[in-house]
């Protein structure tokens, strides 16, 4: 026979776990810091330097990693270790980080105001997004129109995949008609009990 031992209520399982505290890291320095403040974005101190920097919008690990070398910082060194002088020239690299690297390697190649070879990142991205997809609708293009709509941009299939509305569901000339036909049945039969 099964085991059978009371279960308690759930009123007396364990409260959920707190959000973890920072725990500092065996090999922090004395001016160790757990926040690290760079681009508009708080990272963490305890990971490494460059997968710290990849918390950042448009920063991958490639990047962050040639930031790092381009910085004079160690890539394994824990960001909270880092000195002010060092997190300033990461954000000095940062800022010209387009004039740095190779022309393929940037995110916003061939910019349409300036005409720049550019690499945004942080709060830019949202900005320059926005500011695309409005100048799309302004100029009535294809794609505009389609981000108006609310309908797919990139030529995908709209007939069976991301349906709204009355759309939804599938709808077939043989299921109608057999719909229409249950109709006069049903109601024929009506008609003729009264």
């Amino acid at each position: 026979m099964a085991d059978e031992t009371p279960k308690q209520p759930a009123a007396a399982e364990a409260p959920a776990p707190s959000p973890k505290a920072p725990v500092r890291p065996p090999d922090a320095k004395e001016n160790f810091r757990y926040i690290v403040r760079l681009a508009n974005t708080d990272l963490e101190g305890a990971r490494s330097v460059v997968y710290a920097l990849t918390n950042v919008k448009g920063l991958g690990v490639r990047v962050a990693e040639i930031v790092a070398d381009l910085a004079g910082v160690r890539r394994t060194e824990r960001i909270g270790n880092l000195t002010d002088p060092e997190t300033e020239k990461i954000e000095e690299v940062l800022g010209k980080l387009a004039d740095l690297v190779p022309h393929w390697m940037v995110n916003r190649p061939n910019d349409w105001e300036t005409g720049a070879d550019l690499h945004v990142y942080s709060s830019d991205i949202d900005l320059r997004l926005r500011d695309d997809i409005n100048r799309m609708k302004m100029i009535r293009c294809y794609r505009g129109i389609r981000h108006e709509q609310g309908q797919k941009v990139r030529g995908q299939r709209t007939r069976s995949n991301g349906r709204t509305g009355l759309t939804v569901g599938v709808i077939k000339k043989t299921a109608i008609a057999a719909a229409k036909a249950a109709e006069k049945e049903e109601g024929g039969k009506k008609e003729k009990k009264e």
